[in-house]
């Protein structure tokens, strides 16, 4: 079985702990006189500060105030958030399987307009086919060892995609070119995920930039990531996808997105990148 990552919850907590304490002590000010400010008791900041007691969006708001570091609150209370949703997004995996993994995102698919995808290892799933999906999902259930629900889970994930038809959203894509030839499923299933790669790449809200293996490199490949709007991050990790929302890490993300599309090849030189990878399935 995969760890339980209440370990690294917990590590978040103890960095958000640690930052409120650096935050106090630059502003030159005891924990008493910190509880003073906010009008809370002294042993509450002990708790706050030492990760005892998570503390809320308005703690944290009244603590920023009384150390004149508002500015630093929004991505303060995002990191808070991050490490109960990680936590939760977890537990709902081991419960319940991929299947409910996959439909958890759909309220999030559908409220948003813009879609930057990376990917260095997989197809994006907005873009697989069911065949592709299925070798995957059936992958990934066996490596994290949750419930065999990988038929209802390809099922989940084709109608959440139902979203990339949308016209009223614009989805950009960026992939190493390894990811095409990449062999996790039977080549009959490659070549038709790859024939149905280039089928999407004629969508007009739809662009695809591949990154060849023989550009010269500005920046490192990366862990996939897919950024919605500007508002949140799903970063890919081993143990599950960890979700960002801190202002800063949007940005950043946002940033390394750019640089790695500078790299791409798009139009008829990816077309021929993929029916290069097609051709090598023979």
């Amino acid at each position: 079985m995969p760890q339980h990552p209440s370990s690294s919850v917990q590590k978040a907590r103890e960095a958000l702990a640690g930052r409120l304490r650096e935050i106090r002590k630059d502003a030159g000010i005891s924990g008493r006189a910190l509880a003073v400010r906010c009008g809370w008791s002294e042993s509450k900041s002990s708790r706050i500060e030492n990760a005892k007691t998570p503390p809320s969006d308005a703690d944290i708001k009244a603590w920023c105030r009384a150390c004149a570091a508002e500015d630093q609150a929004p991505d303060l209370i995002a990191a808070n958030r991050q490490s109960a949703d990680a936590h939760v997004q977890w537990r709902r995996l081991q419960r319940s399987g991929l299947r409910r993994l996959q439909e958890s995102t759909g309220d999030l698919y559908q409220q948003t307009k813009t879609f930057r995808v990376y990917v260095s290892d997989v197809i994006p799933g907005f873009l697989q086919t069911a065949g592709y999906a299925s070798a995957l999902l059936a992958s990934i259930a066996d490596f994290r060892g949750t419930p065999d629900d990988v038929s209802g889970a390809v099922a989940a994930r084709i109608r959440r995609n139902a979203v990339l038809s949308n016209g009223a959203r614009r989805f950009s894509f960026v992939l190493e070119e390894p990811v095409l030839r990449y062999r996790l499923c039977s080549a009959e299933t490659m070549a038709a995920q790859l024939g149905h790669l280039l089928g999407v790449m004629d969508l007009q809200n739809v662009a695809v930039g591949i990154v060849p293996l023989s550009a010269q490199r500005t920046v490192w490949p990366m862990p996939t990531f897919t950024i919605f709007d500007n508002a949140k991050v799903h970063a890919d990790t081993l143990d599950a996808a960890a979700t960002l929302t801190q202002p800063s890490q949007v940005e950043l993300y946002a940033r390394a997105f750019e640089r790695l599309s500078k790299g791409t090849v798009r139009g008829a030189a990816a077309r021929s990148l993929i029916a290069d990878a097609v051709g090598s399935l023979t």
